[in-house]
């Protein structure tokens, strides 16, 4: 997958598009994100014995992963991920705009 988890991503498809938000969590066998503020569902809790009290509860749902972009802030615009070899012998993440290593 091209984003992980504390990555900084931006929706280019769908009801959220142009919304910016962090991943908190990958799901790579289904392809699918949960970041911060995106795509936010609506759920009725019934109220779980005496001491949870129930109500509508808002919380983020998965996103296909293909709907969203790294966001590089050098460039403040989402940008592909490209893969590069570092001298070291280790493998990075880079933005294909600037070149910038985002992760060692």
């Amino acid at each position: 997958m091209h984003v992980k988890s504390g990555d900084t991503v931006i929706v280019i498809s769908g009801k959220d598009k142009g919304k910016k938000g962090k991943v908190l969590k990958v799901y790579p066998k289904e392809n699918k994100i949960i970041a911060e503020g995106i795509n936010m569902l609506t759920k009725h809790m019934k109220a779980q014995g005496p001491g949870k009290q129930g109500g509508i509860i808002h919380k983020e749902g998965a996103i296909d992963a293909s709907k969203v972009m790294y966001y590089c802030d050098r460039d403040k615009v989402g940008v592909r991920v490209g893969y590069k070899f570092l001298e070291d012998g280790s493998k990075a993440r880079i933005c294909k705009k600037c070149g910038e290593v985002i992760d060692k």
